[in-house]
């Protein structure tokens, strides 16, 4: 099992840039598959990004490629998620996800992962 915590959100303007991170207890996170998630209020959960177990492969949303970068470091426990020219639709609550699986290929379906995180606001005004 794996606990997951996300951190970094805030508030920002369009046009700035964010970090987050996702701190992952257990020493088998290096295991994991990890995504990105987001969700605003009354809409489905959004695949962002996300990352193999040793972070060369890497998959995007398209609506965040080319500005948003996905990394991990696995000698910290931890993902990251650039976030780089932020757009008012960017602002969401943005979940931390992993997949056990570790012949998991980097899926875009939320019930693929088995653990998530509480979550962490991004607001970006325009």
């Amino acid at each position: 099992q794996v606990q997951l915590v996300e951190s970094g959100g805030g508030l920002v303007q369009a046009g700035d840039s964010l970090r987050l991170s996702c701190a992952a207890s257990g020493r088998t996170f290096t295991n994991y598959v990890m995504g990105w998630f987001r969700q605003t209020p009354g809409k489905e959960r959004e695949f962002v990004a996300a990352i193999n177990q040793n972070g060369r492969s890497t998959r995007y949303a398209d609506s965040v490629k080319g500005r948003f970068t996905i990394s991990r470091d696995n000698g910290k426990n931890t993902m990251y998620l650039q976030m780089n020219r932020l757009k008012p639709e960017d602002a969401a609550v943005y979940y931390c996800a992993a997949d056990r699986d570790v012949l998991a290929a980097l899926s875009q379906y939320g019930d693929r992962y088995d653990y998530w995180g509480q979550g962490t606001q991004v607001t970006v005004s325009s």
